[in-house]
């Protein structure tokens, strides 16, 4: 680790006063607000979207990112636009899907030290900056009327488990959930099967919420199979 990183993070625990946390609360809850409210604003003249995750880190020509883009590339043609976190590897992929079928492209970018930058296939009308994470994945559980979710790290498991919680427990109406490729997720999946299920940890409805598919084509019927039958609306 480097000093200058080293005395950012001394920096950050250095004892405050009351008088300074109570200063820097009250600030920050005027940015969170504006995030709302601009992300509320912009969103609601998009109209139906699928959301894409998957990792950051994805090469171009490794087969996530040529599925994320024809994954995106398909959906669009059915008429969604499509919004990913703005930035490279699989987010690259879906907002390239996007725009080369001239649908709506949009990235929710949120700036990280080390490998966020906004990806050249958004919108420059529907680039929206954040902040703060739990902001961002508001926006994402609000207007996505589906989520797609391509092999990731912790943050695409934690976008996608966040959303299986909040269905689970009523907090939002159900919409597809569709994991993409079984070689990576299926472990996992397994593993929620054989721990969680069977120790009762949860119900075997709770396995519902979600699908695991191999192929784009599963992928986008899933997705269209649920609006035959259900409204697209905003989730909440």
């Amino acid at each position: 680790m480097q000093e200058e990183d080293l005395k950012k993070i001394r920096n950050e625990f250095k004892p405050k006063s009351w008088t300074q946390v109570k200063a820097h609360d009250s600030w920050s809850v005027f940015k969170i607000m504006a995030e709302v409210v601009d992300g509320y604003t912009e969103l609601s003249r998009i109209g139906p979207c699928v959301a894409v995750f998957g990792s950051a880190r994805t090469k171009p020509g490794n087969e996530y990112y040529h599925l994320a883009e024809e994954l995106a590339y398909l959906l669009t043609k059915k008429g969604f636009g499509i919004i990913t976190g703005g930035g490279p590897g699989v987010m690259e992929a879906a907002n390239k899907g996007a725009h080369i079928a001239g649908g709506k492209s949009v990235g929710l970018n949120i700036e990280l030290e080390f490998e966020q930058r906004a990806n050249p296939y958004i919108d420059p009308d529907k680039l929206i900056e954040f902040n703060y994470f739990f902001t961002r994945k508001l926006m994402f559980m609000r207007y996505s009327q589906g989520y797609i979710v391509l092999p990731g790290g912790f943050g695409t498991m934690d976008e996608l488990f966040e959303a299986i919680t909040l269905i689970q427990t009523h907090k939002l109406v159900r919409f597809p959930i569709v994991m993409v490729g079984k070689s990576y997720w299926g472990g996992l999946i397994d593993w929620v099967k054989t721990r969680m299920l069977e120790e009762e940890m949860i119900s075997k409805d709770d396995l519902q919420i979600f699908t695991l598919v191999d192929t784009l084509e599963d992928a986008v019927k899933h997705i269209t199979d649920f609006y035959e039958k259900y409204d697209l609306k905003p989730n909440f």
